[in-house]
């Protein structure tokens, strides 16, 4: 918006957006957390007891703080402000599951999310080439219309799943979003990505910053799913920038591993009624740290190290 007024894109302007994106998010955490939803304590977790009690949904803090620094402060476009729409969306159903007594049905968040997903596939599709490259070996093909609405659909349902599902130790998701963004920033940079969305990448990750300063170990606070479900829907659009859209597969490993194989194993248990990884408890942080003996700091910097050292790799393939 500040953009559009001075007619260019200011270098001042961006510097500022990224410190009231912090500073915003820092401040109104500390005066709302009080006003948020309670945690019941998660049955199934590990140590989930232990969260009973702690302010939930500061994710509606965050992503709203987000939202309105790219406005001001961000180039705006229809595609982009569908996309900005989409999220707070998200972060909306996310937090009004937090606040509410019972929560809500499996069904019901994957019904929401599909819509959600159907519209972000339909945005990139009206306003982008189907053309994808894969980054890392330098090929490039087309796909049909049709074929990529389906494709990006699972790709937005599925960031949006696995990233939920990875919230249950403090800090975890916060720090791995923000090493799969940085690394798709430093992509956008290697291949001279010239649209609005990178500076929008650095307004999230400063965004999520400001919730981890209450959110480390031992938190204040949680996110909850109107935090995870929101960047999980970002992470995909930001890899749907790209170009490269099966780089999700690389940039966003350890969210993948982490709560992607818990939906795998559930799903073949309920549909198929196949028993897979029996002796493994799901998400891997609560494997690691109920069967290794992990603490929470541990699985939060040694999943962090493994996502860095697959991140920098990706990076080098593509640089090459």
């Amino acid at each position: 918006m500040l953009n559009m007024i001075a007619g260019s894109v200011l270098p001042i302007t961006a510097f500022i957006g990224v410190f009231f994106a912090f500073a915003a998010t820092c401040i109104l955490t500390s005066f709302l957390n009080d006003w948020l939803p309670r945690d019941m304590g998660r049955e199934f977790a590990h140590n989930g007891k232990l969260s009973a009690g702690k302010p939930r949904g500061a994710g509606i803090i965050f992503i709203s703080v987000f939202c309105i620094a790219a406005l001001l402060f961000g180039e705006m476009s229809v595609e982009m402000f569908i996309y900005l729409v989409l999220v707070f969306v998200e972060m909306l159903t996310g937090f009004m599951d937090d606040a509410a007594d019972e929560p809500w049905g499996e069904y019901k968040k994957g019904i929401l999310d599909f819509l959600v997903a159907a519209v972000a596939a339909l945005n990139y599709i009206h306003f982008n080439s189907t053309y994808v490259e894969l980054a890392t070996i330098g090929v490039k093909f087309y796909i049909p219309p049709v074929l990529f609405f389906i494709l990006t659909i699972i790709l937005v349902w599925a960031a949006i799943n696995v990233t939920n599902c990875s919230d249950g130790v403090d800090g975890l998701s916060g720090t791995l979003t923000i090493i799969t963004l940085v690394t798709i920033y430093v992509i956008d940079q290697i291949r001279g990505n010239e649209t609005q969305f990178p500076y929008i990448i650095l307004l999230f990750v400063v965004c999520i910053l400001g919730y981890l300063w209450y959110n480390a170990t031992p938190s204040r606070l949680m996110m909850g799913d109107a935090g995870s479900r929101a960047m999980g829907i970002f992470i995909s659009l930001a890899v749907l920038k790209t170009g490269s859209p099966f780089l999700f597969l690389l940039v966003a490993l350890i969210l993948i591993l982490d709560g992607g194989l818990g939906l795998v194993k559930v799903a073949l248990l309920r549909f198929l009624k196949i028993h897979i990884f029996a002796n493994t408890t799901m998400p891997l942080h609560d494997h690691v740290r109920k069967k290794i003996g992990w603490s929470n700091t541990q699985t939060v910097f040694r999943f962090a190290i493994i996502q860095i050292i697959i991140s920098i790799a990706t990076v080098y393939m593509i640089l090459i």
